[in-house]
């Protein structure tokens, strides 16, 4: 009788877990995995070394593909893993995993992963950041092996001719200043392509839009949904000596967005943000949202994870 009150237990809790599908043993097998990967974010985060992060990430990249071989992970959601972004898409037809880490110089190097929900074999695309490589990346369409690296935090699916999904993400740049992405995936005989020139505004069309501005400052980037709409704050230099120094660009107190119509993002500049609805949804949030006032990741990278 205690046998079998056990195994309905089990049972029930697997099914509020979203985990119903899983064995005992697979079950297990993912908290092993996911506890080794809880342990080895907080190295990537916390240690003082550069060479011991990087190893940890190497480690972390190895344990985290040992996991997903798990049969059906694709529920399993790895939520208490709070380095890493992990994000569905609305249609569940795939999940991105994103990371960073900080080097001693003030720079970030991007980590990420595409996996597919197959129902079935792991189908996993690793992202490669090849961004110091990319000279034009608003202007360049890639595939996964040519990420432009960000950590993201919103996924907004689009229907229509030309289907696809518009990523936000924080995008940790130097010492001196970070950066946000709007990028765009979508597939393409069934592997991923990043960019499409579907952003329009008055002087050209881009891939994807990247915003460069002081790291002291935040930064305003989200989606309203029932708007169709991207908001973000205008970025401005400080003084006309700096027009030509985008690291020393902030916030205006203006906001421009981008409109989805007709399966294309046409830009609207300065937006009366009184007749924008101040949606409060989780999605809008960078990686590290108790360090960031107004939806900003504060790129502090030695701050304890507990």
């Amino acid at each position: 009788m205690i046998k079998k009150l056990f195994l309905l237990f089990i049972a029930l809790l697997g099914l509020r877990e979203g985990y119903a599908q899983f064995s005992q043993k697979d079950i297990t097998t993912l908290n092993m995995y996911r506890d080794s990967l809880k342990h080895l974010g907080a190295e990537i985060v916390n240690n003082p070394g550069e060479p011991e992060r990087k190893n940890a990430n190497y480690v972390f990249i190895k344990t985290l593909v040992s996991a997903l071989k798990t049969p059906n992970s694709y529920l399993y959601k790895f939520d208490s893993v709070k380095t890493i972004s992990v994000l569905n898409s609305p249609d569940n037809r795939f999940r991105i995993f994103s990371w960073h880490i900080a080097h001693d110089d003030g720079s970030y190097r991007f980590y990420g992963a595409i996996q597919m929900n197959t129902g079935g074999p792991l189908k996993l695309y690793p992202l490669e950041d090849y961004s110091p490589l990319m000279a034009h990346p608003e202007d360049t369409v890639t595939s996964n092996a040519k990420w432009y690296g960000a950590q993201y935090y919103t996924i907004i699916p689009v229907q229509g001719a030309d289907p696809h999904y518009v990523l936000l993400g924080w995008k940790g740049y130097t010492d001196r200043s970070t950066k946000k992405v709007i990028d765009v995936l979508t597939f393409r005989n069934d592997k991923p392509v990043l960019g499409m020139p579907i952003f329009a505004s008055k002087e050209k069309k881009r891939n994807r839009v990247v915003f460069q501005y002081t790291r002291q400052a935040s930064m305003l980037l989200r989606y309203v949904p029932g708007e169709n709409l991207i908001v973000f704050d205008n970025l401005a230099a400080p003084d006309k000596k700096s027009k030509d120094k985008p690291e020393t660009y902030g916030p205006d107190l203006s906001y421009n967005g981008y409109k989805l119509k007709n399966g294309r993002w046409e830009l609207i500049e300065d937006l009366d943000m009184r007749n924008v609805p101040n949606e409060s949804d989780a999605s809008y949030i960078d990686p590290k949202p108790t360090e960031m006032p107004r939806l900003e990741v504060k790129p502090v990278p030695r701050k304890t994870v507990q």
